[in-house]
Formats: C-alpha cells, sequence, structure tokens
C-alpha cells in the first residue's frame, strides 16, 4: 500500500494496524519532500522561525545557535517523552505510526525523506516504540506519545519486537536499521500532530462501522425471538422522515425478516405496539449510522492532513498556524461515544426482555427445564448492565474540558487524546454487549424452532451453532460469548481484531 499524503483511507489504516500490510512511500512524494526540505533550510539562514531555530512553547523567544539544532531536536524529543501508565494496544501504535507518516508525505513539515522512510521501514520490521497510554491533551498535537513513538527512532527508550521488549537501540541494529540523527524542526514535525488521536479514533470509527452491521442482524433476530412487528419497518414510515441511516437500518431490517414463519404466525394478534428497544431500532440505530458515518469522514481528512507547526509552502512561506490543535477529532469522537453508548443502552434493554420471564412467554432466563436450579442467563444481563453504566460514564465529553499548559501560551486543549481512549474501551465494551444479545437471541429463537426466521437471521443462527454447545443446564457460560464474538468479528471482516480490543 503506498502512501502519498492525500489518500489514505481508514479501511487501509485498519489493515496496516491490525492486519501488517506493507507500506511503502510514493515515489512522487520523495521530490517534494526533498524540494521543502531545501526551502526550510535556506529560509532559516536568514530569519527565525520557530522549531526551527527557536525553543518550544513559551520558549519560542529564544534563539538556538546553528551548532545546536540537532541538540535541540535531540532535546525535545527526549523531554517530551513524559508519557505514563499502561503501554498502548501494539496494533494501535501501528495505526499512529501510520497516520504521522501520512501526514509528513503531504511535503508541508519540512522533513527529510529519510526520516519518513525509516518511520515506514519500523513500521514494515514490526519494530513498534513502547508508548504510555497516557499523558496528552491533545493542543499542540499529542506531544507525549508521539515523543516516545520518535525516541524509538532516535535509538532511545524501548520497542516491542517479536513479543520482546527490548531496548529500541537493540531493535533497530536486530532488523538493520541504524537509528535516525534529526535535523531542524524534524523532531517537532514528529511530535507535532494529531496522530494518537487520529490513529486511535480511525480505527475505532472503521471498526464500529463493520460491526454495526452485524449488530443490525442480532437485533433483527431479537425482533423474531420476542415475536416482534415489523410493521414499524415499513419504508413510507422512514420515507416520511428521510434521515439516511433511519432509511437503512428499516431496509436492513425488512430483509433480515423477509419471509419469516415466525413472524407470519403472528401477524394478527392481538399486540398493538411493540416496545421501543423493537419498534424504533431503525430511529435509534439509523441515529448511530449516521454519527459513525459523520465521524468515518471528519478523521479520514483528518489522516490526510498536515497537523504540525509551523507549515512549509510551495513559494517557500514558513508559516505558524495551529492544526496541531485536536478539536475538529476530539469533537467526533466525543460524539461517537455518545452515539455507541446509546446503542449499548438499547441493546441493554432487548437482552433484558431475551432473558425476563415478565416480559416475554420464553422459559425464565432462557433455561431448558428445572428452573431455580437452573438460573440460566439470568447474570449476562447484569453484565451487559454494568457495561452500559460504564459506557455512561465514559461518555461524558472529553472536550467539554480544557486545562492551560506551557505557561499559558497553550490555554486551550482539546483533550483528544483521552477522547480516543474512552472511545477505544466504550467500543469495546459495545461488542460484547452484541455478543450478549447474538447469543441469547440465539438461545430464544430456538425456541420458535422448528418455525423459520428471515434466510440471513438463520444464516447467523447456524454459524453461531456451530461454535457453541447446546444448553442443558447451567455451566460457565463465558467461553460461548467470547466464541461468538468471533463469529461476529469474522462476518465483520475484522478476523485480525480478534480478542485484541482493549489490549486482551
Amino acid at each position: 500500500m503506498l502512501i502519498d499524503g492525500e489518500h489514505l483511507s481508514l479501511k487501509e489504516l485498519y489493515s496496516v494496524a491490525f492486519d501488517y500490510e506493507k507500506v511503502g512511500i510514493d515515489t512522487t512524494v520523495i521530490e517534494l519532500l526533498k524540494q521543502r526540505r531545501q526551502f526550510l533550510e535556506e529560509d532559516s539562514k536568514t530569519h527565525t522561525i520557530y522549531g526551527v531555530n527557536t525553543g518550544f512553547g513559551i520558549l519560542a523567544d529564544k534563539k538556538i545557535s546553528p551548532g545546536d539544532l540537532e541538540i535541540l531536536q535531540r532535546n525535545l524529543v527526549l523531554s517530551h517523552a513524559a508519557g505514563t501508565g499502561k503501554t498502548l494496544q501494539k496494533e494501535l501504535v501501528r495505526a499512529i505510526m501510520l497516520v504521522r507518516a501520512n501526514s509528513l508525505c503531504k511535503g508541508l513539515s519540512g522533513i527529510r525523506p529519510d526520516v519518513v522512510s525509516h518511520l515506514v521501514d519500523m513500521l514494515n520490521l514490526d519494530v513498534i516504540p513502547v508508548v504510555p497510554e497516557k499523558g496528552s491533551v491533545g493542543a499542540s498535537g499529542d506531544l507525549s506519545p508521539l515523543a516516545h513513538i520518535a525516541m524509538g527512532m532516535i535509538g532511545r527508550g524501548k520497542c516491542l519486537f517479536k513479543g520482546e521488549v527490548i531496548e529500541s537501540r537493540e531493535a533497530l541494529k536486530r532488523v538493520g536499521l541504524e537509528p535516525i540523527v534529526l535535523k531542524a524542526k524534524e523532531g517537532l514535525s514528529l511530535l507535532n500532530g494529531t496522530a494518537f488521536m487520529a490513529g486511535i479514533g480511525g480505527c475505532a470509527a472503521h471498526i464500529a462501522r463493520r460491526i454495526f452491521e452485524e449488530a443490525i442482524t442480532v437485533s433483527a433476530m431479537s425482533v423474531d425471538a420476542l415475536m416482534g412487528s415489523t410493521s414499524p419497518f415499513d419504508a413510507r414510515i422512514h420515507l416520511a422522515r428521510p434521515h439516511p441511516g433511519q432509511g437503512y437500518v428499516s431496509k436492513c431490517l425488512r430483509e433480515s425478516l423477509e419471509g419469516s414463519e415466525i413472524r407470519n404466525s403472528h401477524l394478527k394478534c392481538d399486540r398493538v405496539q411493540d416496545a421501543y428497544t423493537l419498534r424504533t431500532i431503525p430511529q435509534v440505530y439509523g441515529a448511530v449510522y449516521d454519527t459513525i458515518e459523520y465521524a468515518r469522514e471528519v478523521i479520514e481528512r483528518e489522516i490526510n492532513s498536515a497537523t504540525d507547526n509551523p507549515l512549509i509552502f510551495e513559494n517557500g512561506d514558513v508559516i505558524s498556524g495551529g492544526n496541531f490543535h485536536g478539536e475538529p477529532v476530539a469533537l467526533v469522537l466525543d460524539f461517537l461515544s455518545i452515539a455507541l453508548t446509546d446503542m449499548a443502552n438499547m441493546i441493554e434493554r432487548r437482552i433484558d426482555r431475551l432473558v425476563n420471564p415478565k416480559l416475554n412467554d420464553l422459559p425464565p432466563f432462557l433455561t431448558t427445564g428445572r428452573e431455580g436450579l437452573n438460573s440460566g442467563y439470568m447474570i449476562w444481563q447484569y453484565t451487559a448492565a454494568a457495561l452500559a453504566s460504564e459506557n455512561k460514564t465514559l461518555a461524558h465529553p472529553a472536550t467539554a474540558d480544557s486545562i492551560p499548559t506551557s505557561g499559558f501560551q497553550e490555554d486551550h486543549v482539546s483533550m483528544g487524546a483521552w477522547a480516543a481512549r474512552k472511545l477505544w474501551i466504550i467500543l469495546d465494551n459495545l461488542m460484547t454487549m452484541i455478543s450478549i444479545e447474538a447469543l441469547l437471541a440465539y438461545r430464544a429463537l430456538g425456541f420458535r424452532h422448528p418455525k423459520k426466521s428471515g434466510s440471513s437471521i438463520e444464516r447467523l443462527f447456524s454459524e453461531i451453532k456451530e461454535v457453541v454447545p447446546e444448553y442443558l443446564e447451567d455451566r460457565y457460560f463465558g467461553d460461548e460469548f467470547e466464541n461468538v464474538l468471533e463469529v461476529l468479528l469474522e462476518r465483520a471482516g475484522l478476523e485480525a481484531l480478534g480478542r485484541k480490543v482493549n489490549g486482551k
């Protein structure tokens, strides 16, 4: 896969991060980088340029002598590698590295081709710097986590290589790479950007979009298992309120439930209306769909943007600005967190309807006899409730906060890194809840057989049946839910994700 700073997609981002797809740099980029680097070097001989021959942040008024420029960049990387907390999941670091490399390929950063090539080589050879998850406020870019990546490039700190955490210099040596020596502005260009929040957020948005398709089928299975009506999915209702997502979800539900013998068996029942968690799936899931699509659009734009400072333009102008500020990404990550949290709220209520004997005509908690002695799936609704409530707390917008840094020079921050990290947790919880609903809907649908549901629902039923044993009496059910999640991820084209979500 070639990167050129213009055309990186979220699907490609995920493929490099989780499928370990190899990366190359488009040949046109090399000449562009050389040209812009020459502009920068010539201009810095006669002008004071932030981050090139000055200090950083509030120290920007401190002039640096030409003989100290390489020391300046090295010191910047080492001093800014101030992350703390658990080590970020390796695949997410890979995503961050790709986003940073692609952004540098735009040619607006004044960085040498060798530096971008070095970053790409490390990615292809799977030499991945150890990056602590905490420490970025998402203002002058994701300074701290990106500094840890840059530190690996210069042979400092530690890297993960072949399952082992070793000194970066040793890891580079094992794959035949020399530590890079950073020249004027290059340390700043590696640190000053939104790659942390955009890399994690981009992977999350791609995964959310793929697993969303499976969640629709699972919800349709629940509708049929609970003897729900298909009338609320009538196309005319959704044409009367033409939000794209609502129309899309209602169409998917109609297709999933088409030809259902279960639905045909109760067409003339006395129930007038279903509960909202069945009747309004198009409205709720449709709004989530629209949110995912909006977030994908913004993040895909961001990963093809120049987000450092200053920028070097085609006429040689070097201009300081604020493209490093994470607000455009942070806001949509918060928006997506809220949307996925609400989707999980609806899932939890359907899970309760599947097991709650007061709300359905199925065996209590989907047991198959000797109720009381067997509790069935009672406690898995508790688990779903716990995850849903955890998400509600995490959905509080990170962007509602700001805190001054760098001696009040950087006096408004986005908190985009935290927005990305908590989105990743919310997504993990959501996928677990989808797997819980899938298994319980599968069990409930089994009580409706031999009447068949729609063909796509029956296909999912068969795939789940292959990986979970029949329920005869209580046992440990945890492995079954993990197996169902694996089925859903495979159906979504996310096999590589496996159990890696949230570092598992």
